[in-house]
């Protein structure tokens, strides 16, 4: 919410309106006074890594009345406010609604009552509202995150993380109760990024005689060898005669029946807290900027809107047509497609014994390029959906070499159990490329019988797999299925908008960034240059200057000059006069060869002489590692499955005479993420958009935030607002067909 409110706040400024918090919510709008105060530039610095609202949150009865709403419209009108921006859940954005529409009901009152004047009523006879959904259930339909969810999720994780290594040292069973009375977003996406036996939410009752099934479940786990079960329940669980599922009364099924020794943890309000993740902080960001405009561009007729995410674009939904389908739905997942797609993706990884019946396809599963986290999520997913399918699933290790080396085994269900939450690459993974070894590579595919092939990677994964269907042509071994899924902290493969691994990369630089910014702001007149990884792609250092609240960010797909260099000097110099006595700049590691990182450091410190110091941090490696986090678990996961599931299809489509043939483009795919889908691209239609030689797309989406950072950090710079969201209609853009 934090950095919902800095961003509004700073942009208001920036298009020159005057800009007020009202602290406590509601309550505060009725209790006027001190509540409502001028919010400054430096007033909100050094608020992103903060959890919680600053300026507070508060429950308000008396704003249900219009008493209450009048003093509220009173204090408004008195202080010339004509525009509000709510950030809360259904009942704040109802609430604000209702304001709006009995606004000029309101102003007749007051000037009746004689507590305003004519001129004023008429100065403020229209009242704008914009809203943005705070809410860590994600249950705001109209929206494919709420601010909040994502970091609610890092909590949950966190524990889990923690709880699975004592259970695993134990053999224990663990239930885990996350928040969730009407929505089960969170217990359900962590259920898949832990890869939990079992998930209780109130979308999906279980069928009758879950009991039996679930008992059956847990032992089938530890017949196969698992150490631990994980059952993850949401506070709102229901069975299907509507009557609660709790904690307690699994734990006692579970003791009972079957002996295991079993611990219950619930996790409460631990899920709100904590510093906000990256996501969080740029969604934030990035939905205070477009409130901001869709404010300054309403007019009288405009209805209320709310700023809402779609894939990676901010877009403007009517705001009573989302609060109507948020009441008439109770089963968020009839609207929100990702929910049903996390269920049928966690249905298929836990729900099913593995066939009976093989299908005699065997697929290879390998690792290309730099580790990054993530990686494993994606190859467990692939391993269990092959199982199911009934093929043989292999593992290649150390990538291309290995292949060429005949470094392949079976890979089986217990194998992967408990990879989602390892980082880095199991199976080992080198940069080399295949050109150099087709001759052993297809020999290789001969011997092992390989059918099919994942291919889990960054930039060399995408040019491996190139390299694999151009030499189809020489060896008929490499006519077979493949499909590239990215995988890269630099986020620069073709075809997809993210690659698993950015998301936990950006959070290691952003947490880096607030512990640089803190040792700052207490020495003061500080400014810290860090060198941030990517390659040629500014995905990772303009993303974590959004989060960071950095002063500029470096990157090679923007070139800057001595000039620009001299400006952001300049204005570092002029920031030193305020209170914000300290600064952050970012430098991707190829964004120019010559003004390096040392140069940077070295002009800062020649021009800031006598009125500021710096200091400089190559982050290096540590970029690469860590724990995923929740988004590059479920991403892997979706990922992974969805691989494989194409793979068979495509397997079906290319058997002929009793044998795989597959020499079609769109037989070898790069499965992306592009908007809100997930999509198989061609390898061959994607070299139009691939600068090989800097190894980046030439068109990245994420470019067009580029100037948010630069507001946010005082630059006069102009906001494009060519490419401004439109109004769109919730109803028909999120209702399925039939």
């Amino acid at each position: 919410m934090n950095a919902a409110v800095r961003a509004t706040v700073r942009v208001g400024l920036y298009t020159g309106a005057k800009v007020y918090f009202v602290h406590e919510g509601y309550q505060g709008l009725v209790d006027g006074g001190e509540n409502i105060r001028p919010a400054t530039w430096e007033s909100v610095s050094m608020m992103l890594q903060l959890g919680g609202t600053v300026i507070g949150s508060a429950r308000c009865k008396d704003f249900r009345t219009r008493e209450g709403r009048m003093k509220a419209a009173q204090n408004l009108v008195k202080l010339g406010i004509t525009n509000l921006c709510v950030i809360g859940g259904d009942g704040s954005l109802t609430g604000a609604n209702q304001f709006r529409t009995e606004w000029s009901g309101l102003l007749v009152d007051l000037v009746r009552a004689g507590k305003i004047t004519e001129e004023e009523a008429k100065k403020s006879s229209h009242l704008n509202i914009v809203g943005m959904v705070g809410s860590i259930d994600n249950d705001f339909c109209g929206t494919d995150m709420t601010i909040g969810t994502d970091s609610a999720l890092h909590r949950i994780i966190e524990v889990v993380d923690a709880i699975t290594t004592t259970a695993q040292s134990h053999q224990r069973t663990f239930i885990l109760e996350v928040m969730g009375r009407h929505c089960g977003y969170l217990a359900l996406v962590t259920a898949l990024a832990c890869g939990a036996d079992w998930v209780f939410i109130p979308e999906m009752p279980p069928d009758d005689g879950w009991e039996d099934h679930l008992c059956r479940r847990l032992t089938n786990q530890r017949a196969r060898g698992s150490r631990l079960n994980v059952i993850i329940v949401a506070e709102g669980a229901m069975s299907r005669e509507g009557k609660p599922i709790t904690s307690d009364q699994i734990k006692k099924l579970v003791t009972d029946r079957l002996g295991f020794d079993t611990r219950t943890t619930v996790l409460g309000h631990v899920q709100r807290g904590g510093t906000p993740s990256a996501f969080d902080r740029i969604l934030g960001s990035r939905m205070g900027v477009e409130a901001v405009m869709a404010l300054m561009e309403a007019t009288p007729d405009t209805p209320a809107c709310v700023v809402s995410l779609s894939g990676n674009q901010a877009v403007r939904l009517p705001l009573m047509e989302c609060v109507q389908v948020n009441n008439q739905c109770s089963v968020v997942f009839m609207i929100c497609r990702s929910f049903e797609n996390n269920w049928n993706t966690y249905k298929l990884l836990a729900h099913i014994n593995p066939p009976d019946v093989k299908s005699n396809i065997n697929v290879a599963i390998m690792n290309i390029g730099a580790p990054c986290a993530g990686m494993n999520a994606a190859v467990r997913a692939a391993v269990r959906m092959g199982i199911i399918q009934g093929h043989t699933m292999l593992a290649v290790h150390d990538g291309f070499d290995g292949l060429a080396q005949g470094q392949v085994t079976p890979i089986t269900w217990t194998t992967v159990s408990g990879w989602t939450g390892k980082g880095g690459s199991v199976l080992g993974t080198k940069r080399t490329l295949p050109a150099k070894m087709l001759e052993e590579i297809s020999q290789n595919i001969a011997k092992f019988n390989i059918h099919a092939l994942v291919i889990i990677g960054g930039f060399e994964a995408y040019v491996g797999g190139l390299e694999l269907v151009q030499a189809r042509e020489k060896y008929e071994e490499m006519c077979i299925p493949m499909v590239v899924i990215p995988a890269t902290v630099s986020n620069n493969v073709p075809g997809s908008d993210f690659s698993i691994g950015a998301d936990t990369a950006l959070n290691t630089i952003t947490s880096t960034c607030d512990r640089i910014k803190q040792s700052a702001a207490g020495t003061k007149r500080r400014v810290f240059i860090v060198e941030t990884m990517g390659g040629y792609c500014g995905y990772l250092a303009t993303m974590a200057g959004l989060a960071a609240g950095a002063d500029a960010a470096y990157i090679f797909e923007e070139k800057f000059n001595i000039k620009d260099l001299e400006v952001n000097v300049g204005h570092l110099l002029e920031k030193m006069k305020t209170t914000v006595k300290r600064g952050l700049i970012l430098r991707n590691e190829n964004s120019n060869a010559n003004y390096t990182t040392d140069f940077i450091f070295n002009l800062y410190s020649e021009e800031g002489k006598g009125i500021f110091d710096c200091r400089k941090n190559v982050l290096g490696h540590m970029q690469q590692g860590g724990t995923p986090t929740p988004f590059d678990r479920n991403f892997g996961t979706k990922m992974g499955a969805k691989s494989v599931l194409w793979l068979t299809e495509k397997l079906k489509e290319c058997y002929r005479h009793g044998r795989i043939f597959a020499n079609t483009p769109d037989s070898a795919c790069v499965l992306g993420m592009r908007k809100r889908a997930l999509t198989f691209q061609p390898l061959a239609e994607l070299k139009e958009d691939t600068d090989f030689e800097h190894r980046i797309p030439k068109t990245q989406w994420w470019l067009k935030i580029r100037p948010i950072m630069k507001i946010l950090a005082k630059y006069n710079i102009k906001l494009d607002t060519s490419e401004h969201a439109d109004m769109e209609h919730v109803i028909k853009k999120r209702m399925p067909s039939g």
